[in-house]
């Protein structure tokens, strides 16, 4: 009773939290924790961007080689998927050159990159009208890809408001990028012998402790 008692003290306390729009986490933070503003991850939404982009432009480029026309979009993916500062100089020829085609995939490319001004909104009314906006054009669009993430925007309409109503300060930015860490960690070592290893190694990468000059003793 009173470890319940204190983990309904410490959640009393909290006032946002982040998540991406998996239906069990929204279900028990409602339940839970329903003084605290549910922020919908901005990382999770652009990701689902990226997913429906690249189906678009993975069947374009099967119904391209299918009906004989020339392959446009051949190696072309990460030119859509990447961000344009992250392009290299041949990723970045080839994309100008494509936006300049009359592709289905250049007109989810672009209307994934006009979502992407919704970030820069700090007015959650304002950025709700624009929200509602885009996904009125993205309905009308004839991609259903970009038709299905534009209802699934519109279901989570008020939860993707809250990152305004959060001054825009929260996102899971960082648990993400230790993610990344740890996992990269683990596949560097190639499996760890013991939990004490695998430990010690992980809290050098993720504190950026120094590593000691040689990783085995010579006696």
């Amino acid at each position: 009773m009173g470890a319940y008692k204190l983990k309904a003290d410490f959640s009393a306390q909290i006032r946002v939290i982040c998540s991406d729009m998996w239906k069990p986490y929204l279900k028990i933070i409602a339940k839970h924790l329903p003084q605290a503003i549910n922020v919908l991850d901005r990382f999770h939404i652009m990701q689902k961007f990226s997913k429906a982009l690249d189906k678009i432009r993975s069947e374009e480029a099967k119904r391209l080689r299918q009906t004989k026309q020339p392959p446009l979009l051949s190696k072309s993916r990460w030119c859509f998927l990447k961000r344009r500062e992250n392009l290299t100089e041949k990723q970045g020829f080839k994309l100008n050159e494509l936006l300049k085609m009359n592709l289905r995939t250049v007109k989810a490319y672009l209307l994934r990159e006009q979502f992407q001004k919704l970030w820069d909104y700090r007015s959650p009314g304002w950025a709700g009208k624009f929200l509602d906006q885009w996904c009125h054009a993205a309905i009308f669009s004839r991609l259903e890809p970009m038709k299905d993430l534009a209802r699934m925007l519109t279901a989570h309409r008020p939860l993707i408001l809250n990152y305004f109503r959060a001054k825009k300060q929260f996102n899971s930015g960082i648990v993400e990028g230790l993610n990344r860490k740890i996992n990269l960690t683990i596949r560097k070592s190639f499996g760890f012998r013991t939990l004490k290893i695998a430990k010690v190694c992980l809290y050098h990468q993720l504190g950026e402790l120094p590593e000691p000059d040689f990783a085995h003793k010579f006696w």
